[in-house]
């Protein structure tokens, strides 16, 4: 296909070579394409027979595209043409990366932030709509999202009702309840699968096609793709770089992406919930860092990292030492990751389809909010920072936030990486270069992530992976607080007790972390930047 290429160097190139031959004897591709549950293993045939049926929505979805157009053109007949989005990990990241591609507008929120929140309801309501995306119906960021929404509506002079489309699996009971409430439409998707194999479902395709992008040529180019990657054959690029991410040895499992004029922004944090979520568990997997061109991590790659390369169709690059590079088409690639993906998790041998280890943050929060505990007393406070840390990471004699961040880094081994989790605004808190700065202090990958949207993606590689994490997990106070209509707590209450309920998660597993507060953000995130600048110099 010439649309999508696929290359690889170094270790990649040696793990295509050690394995694509083996994965064509064993018929992997034609097999996957025929929904062979059994190619996990026994211990993965149960849920791998009901998570297949993403190898065939480039053909199975395409009575959606119809629906869609018809309930936009109803929507903009009222007026309305701001479309919200409300969604946690495959029902948000997939839409906003096709929406991101066709340059058309869409506010995702997978946010409890406050402030984030906020600035969703603020925008003209009287031209929104809302997209409700939950496969479960119980989804606890966007139940609250859905019953803001409501009230803001209602508080409007709107019909409430009339401005809220919910897409979910039949008999959900957010199923049921937008049929009891009657509102403006419900999708029901396909229950065969997962949410991070969804890009091509009604959750990527609703929100998406609401707010103007072309669906019908992103499962054109999907389909496009699906009839090469069916086949058994040493052309098939699917196979090629499944295996040089999941076959290298020894095993490089950073893996490394770069967005490199490939004019799909966005993508590689779509493709980090897939591949952590998919492959992180038992101990093993792949993790995902998303960074910037020019990062740390690709001037000298550790060894055990992987750079992977997002470039434009038209490129004439060609890989140097460890790297792969992909281009292609956004329909194209969503098929060939999510193929690569499973063949990655057999070359590793575990079950790419479950997520055993999400449900502990979301019970740890659960219980937070219900027993309203007082917060732990802060073991420091630097100017606007509070600091607080699993055991052994915070000294109680501190003398400076740089300090407390070395006590921090102490614990990150060889082999090890740093996570920074912030559970803060992510379209108004500037973190700027903090990341690409730890990495460099470190010579260790860092990834980052906004909470609570990482919960539902690269979390589970947090808990269920390698134990070789360290954690940076910042929060801050929001400018103002929002009541969530019909609950007992607040947004601030719910977002507090999600990084919370995470951070004790973590640390029962024996991860270091280490929790700064932000009393001010601005202020306090300027201080941390100056601390890790600080760092930067003494290492310089």
């Amino acid at each position: 296909m010439s649309s999508l290429s696929v290359q690889a160097s170094g270790a990649g190139l040696n793990a295509i070579d050690a394995h694509v031959q083996t994965l064509i004897d064993d018929s992997v591709a034609s097999r996957i394409m025929a929904k062979d549950a059994t190619l996990w293993g026994p211990d993965a045939e149960a849920e791998a027979s009901k998570r297949l049926d993403w190898v065939d929505l480039a053909a199975s979805s395409r009575p959606l595209i119809q629906e869609i157009l018809d309930l936009r053109q109803s929507f903009a007949a009222d007026g309305v043409d701001r479309y919200v989005l409300a969604g946690m990990g495959g029902s948000s990241l997939a839409p906003e990366l096709i929406t991101a591609a066709a340059q058309v507008p869409l506010t995702v929120l997978d946010s409890t932030d406050p402030n984030q929140v906020n600035a969703a309801l603020e925008t003209d309501l009287g031209r929104t709509a809302i997209v409700v995306s939950s496969k479960s119906g119980s989804t606890l960021e966007t139940d609250s999202q859905l019953r803001i929404f409501a009230e803001a509506f209602t508080q409007a002079g709107l019909d409430a009702a009339s401005r809220i489309v919910v897409v979910t699996d039949a008999g959900s009971a957010l199923d049921a309840q937008a049929r009891q409430e009657g509102y403006r439409h419900v999708f029901n998707a396909n229950p065969n699968v997962g949410g991070r194999y969804s890009a091509l479902t009604a959750f990527g395709l609703v929100p998406s096609g609401l707010a103007g992008a072309d669906v019908g040529q992103l499962l054109d180019d999907a389909e496009e793709a699906t009839f090469v990657l069916a086949e058994d054959s040493s052309d098939n690029l699917g196979l090629k770089l499944g295996a040089a991410l999941g076959g290298t040895n020894p095993l490089r499992d950073k893996i490394v992406f770069v967005e490199e004029a490939s004019e799909l922004t966005g993508f590689a944090s779509w493709a980090e919930q897939l591949i952590a979520e998919s492959t992180g568990k038992s101990s093993t997997g792949l993790l995902p860092v998303v960074a910037e061109t020019n990062a740390p991590e690709t001037s000298d790659p550790a060894h055990d990292v992987q750079v992977v390369r997002l470039v434009s169709e038209d490129s004439d690059s060609v890989p140097e030492g460890n790297e792969i590079l992909v281009a292609g088409s956004l329909g194209s690639q969503l098929m060939l990751w999510e193929f690569a993906t499973v063949i990655a998790g057999r070359l590793l041998g575990i079950n790419p389809f479950d997520q055993p280890d999400v449900e502990a943050a979301k019970n740890a929060a659960r219980g937070l909010l219900d027993q309203k505990p007082e917060p732990s007393p802060a073991v420091a406070v630097f100017d606007d920072v509070g600091v607080r840390g699993s055991d052994g990471v915070v000294a109680e004699d501190a003398k400076s936030l740089e300090s407390v961040l070395e006590s921090l880094l102490s614990t990150l081994g060889s082999d090890g990486y740093l996570s920074i989790q912030a559970y803060l605004n992510r379209e108004s808190d500037d973190l700027g270069s903090i990341r690409s700065h730890l990495a460099e202090v470190t010579g260790r990958p860092v990834t980052f992530g906004w909470g609570p949207r990482f919960l539902h993606s690269t979390g589970q590689f947090h808990k269920g992976g390698p134990s070789v994490g360290v954690f940076l997990q910042i929060t801050g106070d929001p400018a103002s607080d929002l009541q969530i209509p019909g609950r007992e707590f607040t947004f601030g209450e719910l977002i507090a007790a999600q990084a919370a309920g995470d951070a004790q998660v973590l640390a029962d597993h024996g991860r270091p972390v280490l929790r700064l507060h932000l009393r001010d953000r601005a202020r306090g995130l300027a201080q941390l930047q100056s601390a890790v600048n600080r760092l930067l110099d003494v290492r310089k």
